[in-house]
């Protein structure tokens, strides 16, 4: 299924006009032909080329691409997931609580996690990565949902936090701070 996304012109006028105009949003079928897609990451670009139709097939992630006719510019892999209460990190939990009425406060939210999420080399720099971002929190927020889904994720790689940080993701905890990679959320009510 092809389908235009109303956020890409708006995304594209803001940022650089060298972004094909023909671009367009496609969710991954297992039948699908996957155009060339090169990033600076091995391990992303495998992910969709030999892994991305298994996830689907197994029901564990869906993959979204954002084409041309003959690439494939960037794609974002979602699964379900949740925001749940870790007890060492109390200043985390409340900041996060007091975004939430205080007779639905929970131990733990619905949320959807950003499993993967890569942009072609040569179109890096550019925005589609924000755009990206504003894709999947307009799934949650402006399109009917099957089920409630209060916050976006992310297990964001070291050098990506600077650009989940520029597109209002915070952190969860302070315990993973020397780690390879920071969970990081967005909370779709603040938009």
């Amino acid at each position: 299924m092809v389908k235009k996304h109303s956020d890409i012109s708006h995304a594209m006028s803001i940022k650089v006009s060298s972004i094909p105009a023909n671009i367009r949003l496609v969710r991954l079928e297992e039948d699908m032909i996957t155009p060339p897609f090169e990033s600076e990451d091995e391990d992303l670009n495998n992910f969709l080329l030999n892994d991305a139709k298994n996830y689907l097939k197994s029901l564990l992630a869906i993959t979204y691409m954002y084409q041309t006719d003959d690439e494939t510019i960037a794609y974002f892999s979602l699964s379900n997931d949740s925001l749940i209460k870790n007890e060492g990190e109390k200043p985390g939990w409340n900041k996060i609580n007091r975004a939430i009425p205080n007779d639905k406060r929970r131990r733990s939210y619905p949320a959807v996690k950003i499993g993967r999420l890569a942009v072609a080399k040569k179109y890096t720099g550019m925005g589609i990565g924000s755009l990206m971002l504003l894709t999947g929190q307009n799934m949650y927020i402006n399109e009917q949902q099957r089920a409630g889904c209060r916050f976006l994720m992310v297990d964001a790689y070291r050098d990506a936090l600077p650009f989940y940080q520029k597109n209002d993701f915070k952190f969860l905890t302070e315990q993973d701070v020397n780690d390879d990679t920071r969970i990081m959320y967005f909370d779709l009510k603040a938009v």
